[in-house]
């Protein structure tokens, strides 16, 4: 019989000897339990100790839903009304003018019901309860009290004179009539400590029917995690921390034993429990619970199980904020605040729940029709720009034109109440097909509900709002609401350590134990801390960490097979096992009673096999102990996925010939010479990045700039000389006005970058008179060429084209420095630009200008430039029947090639390398 079933059975025993004589009706008896899963056990043990066919079995409730079967006579305010209430008090105020109003407001709610449920005695009518918050300030109205503590029990009293009930109020005045109306026995189970209010409803039932109380703690005094000692609970004030007493049974109870797994990143955390759920699955076993400490790791270890075909339930839920269906409201409502920033818009369109009532590949194709028309055309933001923009393209007429109407309802502009906004939002919802998107979603049904009821709520607040104010409150609304998948029935579930009080499970997965996640933060804090709270003698967080620690405890106690998982460091700094844990693993060290270590390659199973390698598994060092203990190795992780590539299997994938293209461009040529993997996902698979839409100017727009100042001057002015020099200079400063035109009205940064062109002029034309003396003169520019060789074509287009009697020379601008220009030029055939430049053009040589910095200089190759084309034709020509013929293009590329590589991700050279 397992532990769990022994305790119940301890349970079952008293109940039936107290009762015997009612056998077998029960009914006049009620069980207060921790949870509703503890329901079937207790029967179950109920069944097996009465020994008959039937049993009439007792009420078995939780508090909270005893107390809501019990009726009030006044309706109760949401918390929605509250906290709009509570903000219209603050803003008045105006004592903290740069504070977050909203979550300050949810935080003193939270306060005012702690405050609510710390009265004295348990008021069970408006009348009981006026007198009891009268007592109260009154106490507190003699006492020192620090600023904030006086702030919020000055607005909590003041929150009260209403006869309206909130939902603290009610659920003290509905346990209050339960225990006035105390008949039969109670008995409860119990796990950790009660709050006040829920003491004070035990001590009044006491006083009118028999309460029985089994205590979990006190029936597993003599397990391995000692009782939690002093107020602080252990490991959260060292003051209180007594050294504990090693116990006898370490193991689990069944057999089984505590395991723990230090992981080295969250990925590593995650997979491991991912990979021991399915090998407890393997296993046989069946109910497996994964309580999750750290919600970010559960996340990842969920997408990798239902990757695995696993599905996991999850009691926990989430909250909105962190769905996909909540997203979509963030980002219409942030393109709209930014007006339509094209980030923020094409974030929005890219969302699979707007425009649901299009088919895919409409939307789609109106999403691509936009993002290529933008990105082309560089707007930056503005629906009205972006209307205009489309005007030739039908596809994205009714898309903008919705989105011009959804706009139109939600003013910016002007204040509104938040139910005003709440209707304008979902109208505008509806507008843009989201409404019908969320509709096919179950946590997008749940969310338009949620709207609704919060707009119907709040139909009696007056408050006006401004947008900003507005989506701050919905924000947080949706940070608050939590969606539970009911749909997914499933033996592995996610749970959190409250919801296991009296359960026991097949196997238990603790994930995320590091102590900065156990004992976890209790709620709000930011503004209020445990010395306002001190204050006013509510709960501090050494209380949650106690109740923590004992839930802890009694899960430990039910379940004989568990495995503790923690990221040992995290961005480089190490990171402690929870204080809970780390008695334990103390007790387990000091008790002398460790596993041996594995050897061989073994999986992180709780019954790791022995392999044939004997090297055993290093010791890893336990956290805040003496030696080098660790309950659990791993040598490998072994699936199919995390089998790293050994570097002779760098990608090198090879095409057929008909994919091959046939022409080629001298960026491409450059781009198979530095690494043939980049010029295979640029060229073959075309997965070029898009162009950016241009927000600021960048050295490339300026030489682009450069580019077309000085086509423009050398097609008026073909040769300098003969022209003053300051002719000249007015000519290129007007013309480079004229070019910078676009981008100074774009941005006034784009002044600097013509102030370094007009710093260039002087040198340029210096140049410019000393290369014209020498003989040369401008023969053209901007001139496109396709050279045919033998299987491809290389295409281009140069600069500018110079002659000399009978001579040719090919000139490439470049706003680079010269000794950069030098470097590039220094091993032959790395760069092959210039040479195939010129022998497209029959020149005899060719060179790069260096405007930079106010200089102005030639860099020519060292090397024979027609043999250097020649040659570089013959490898092209080469390479592309190579790559026909089915010849690998492997990822070579050097680091330089690789350190602005936009296809690195394609590659994944940091996987394999």
């Amino acid at each position: 019989m397992s532990q769990a079933a022994d305790f119940f059975d301890r349970v079952a025993q008293r109940i039936l000897t107290a009762h015997a004589a009612a056998l077998p009706d029960l009914r006049g008896i009620t069980v207060l339990l921790p949870n509703y899963h503890a329901a079937q056990p207790l029967a179950q043990a109920l069944m097996r100790g009465a020994r008959r066919p039937a049993l009439l079995l007792p009420q078995m409730v939780t508090l909270n839903g005893w107390a809501q079967s019990v009726a009030l006579e006044a309706p109760v305010v949401t918390d929605s009304q509250r906290s709009a209430l509570l903000y219209q008090q603050l803003h008045k105020l105006q004592w903290f003018e740069h504070a977050d109003l909203w979550s300050m407001t949810q935080e003193l709610l939270t306060l005012f019901d702690e405050l609510t449920h710390s009265l004295t005695g348990l008021p069970d009518n408006a009348e009981a309860f006026a007198a009891a918050v009268q007592k109260a300030y009154q106490a507190r109205q003699n006492s020192t009290l620090q600023l904030e503590a006086r702030l919020v029990f000055e607005l909590w009293n003041a929150m009260q004179s209403g006869a309206e009930l909130d939902t603290a109020r009610a659920y003290q005045q509905r346990l209050a009539q339960l225990a006035a109306k105390a008949q039969q026995p109670l008995y409860v189970l119990r796990t950790s400590e009660w709050t006040a209010l829920e003491q004070r409803f035990l001590d009044e039932y006491e006083q009118r029917a028999a309460v029985k109380i089994f205590d979990l703690r006190e029936m597993v005094q003599s397990q391995f995690l000692p009782p939690c000692r002093g107020k602080g609970g252990m490991g959260v004030e060292s003051g209180n921390i007594t050294e504990p007493t090693p116990s006898p049974a370490l193991s689990l109870q069944g057999g089984g034993k505590i395991k723990f797994f230090a992981a080295t990143s969250l990925e590593q955390e995650a997979r491991a429990a991912a990979m021991q759920v399915r090998r407890w699955l393997a296993a046989g076993k069946r109910d497996i619970a994964i309580v999750a400490q750290d919600r970010v790791v559960a996340r990842r270890a969920r997408a990798l199980l239902e990757r695995a075909e696993v599905l996991v339930a999850d009691e926990t839920g989430w909250t909105f904020a962190t769905l996909s269906v909540s997203t979509v409201l963030d980002r219409w409502l942030t393109a709209l605040q930014s007006d339509f920033y094209h980030v923020d818009l094409l974030d929005l369109l890219k969302s699979p729940f707007i425009f649901a009532d299009m088919t895919a590949g409409e939307r789609k194709s109106a999403v691509y029709q936009l993002e290529q028309l933008l990105r082309k055309q560089g707007v930056v933001a503005g629906l009205e720009k972006f209307v205009a923009l489309a005007a030739h393209e039908v596809a994205l007429h009714q898309p903008l034109a919705r989105l011009r109407q959804a706009a139109a309802l939600l003013e910016q502009n002007r204040k509104h109440t938040l139910a005003e906004w709440l209707s304008a939002l979902r109208q505008s919802l509806e507008v843009l097909g989201i409404d019908r998107g969320l509709q096919q979603d179950d946590a997008g049904q749940q969310l338009l509900r949620a709207l609704d009821n919060w707009q119907q709520e709040l139909r009696g607040d007056e408050g006006r709002y401004r947008f900003a104010e507005w989506r701050r409150w919905l924000a947080q609304q949706l940070d608050t609401e939590t969606f539970r998948d009911s749909s997914i029935d499933s033996t592995v579930r996610f749970t959190h350590l409250a919801a296991t009080r009296w359960r026991a499970f097949d196997a238990v997965l603790l994930l995320g134990c590091d102590a900065d996640h156990l004992p976890s933060a209790a709620n709000g804090g930011r503004w209020f801390n445990d010395a306002v709270r001190s204050a006013l003698n509510l709960p501090t967080r050494s209380t949650h960490a106690a109740r923590q620690h004992d839930d802890l405890r009694a899960l430990l106690a039910l379940n004989d097979c568990v495995l503790v998982t923690w990221q040992k460091d995290k961005d480089g700094e190490a990171r402690l096992l929870s204080p809970f844990l780390q008695i334990l693993r103390d007790e387990i060290a000091a008790a002398s009673l460790l596993l041996p270590p594995c050897r061989g390659k073994v999986g992180m199973g709780v019954d790791a096999e022995v392999g044939n390698d004997s090297t055993p598994t290093p010791a890893l060092p336990l956290q805040g102990g003496g030696g080098e203990v660790e309950l659990i190795a791993l040598l490998e992780i072994e699936d199919e996925r995390s089998v790293a590539l050994p570097l002779a299997a760098l990608p090198a994938p090879s095409v057929s010939a008909e994919t091959v293209p046939a022409s080629v461009s001298i960026s491409g040529y450059n781009s198979l010479v530095a690494c043939p993997y980049q010029f295979y996902a640029r060229h073959i698979l075309r997965l070029n990045e898009l162009d950016e839409v241009q927000e600021v100017i960048e050295k490339r727009d300026y030489g682009e700039r450069v580019h077309g100042i000085l086509q423009r001057f050398h097609e008026r002015y073909p040769q300098v000389s003969g022209h003053a020099a300051e002719e000249m200079a007015a000519a290129l400063r007007s013309i480079g006005e004229e070019e910078f035109a676009d981008l100074l009205a774009q941005d006034f940064a784009a002044r600097a970058w013509l102030a370094q062109w007009n710093k260039s002029v002087p040198a340029y034309l210096e140049w410019q008179t000393e290369w014209e003396a020498g003989g040369w003169r401008y023969a053209g520019s901007e001139q496109k060429f396709e050279w045919p060789l033998e299987g491809i074509r290389l295409r281009g287009r140069i600069d500018r084209l110079d002659v000399k009697a009978d001579e040719k020379l090919v000139l490439d601008y470049k706003t680079q420095n010269e000794q950069l220009l030098r470097n590039k030029l220094k091993e032959p055939g790395e760069d092959v630009q210039l040479a195939c430049y010129a022998y497209a053009h029959e020149a005899a040589d060719a060179a790069f200008v260096s405007i930079d910095n106010g200089k102005v200089k030639l860099v020519a190759p060292k090397d024979d430039v027609p043999l250097l084309a020649q040659l570089n034709a013959e490898r092209l020509e080469h390479a592309m029947a190579s790559i026909r013929a089915g010849a690998g293009l492997p990822a070579n590329g050097i680091d330089a090639a690789c350190a602005h590589c936009e296809m690195r991700g394609v590659c994944r050279k940091g996987e394999w390398l």
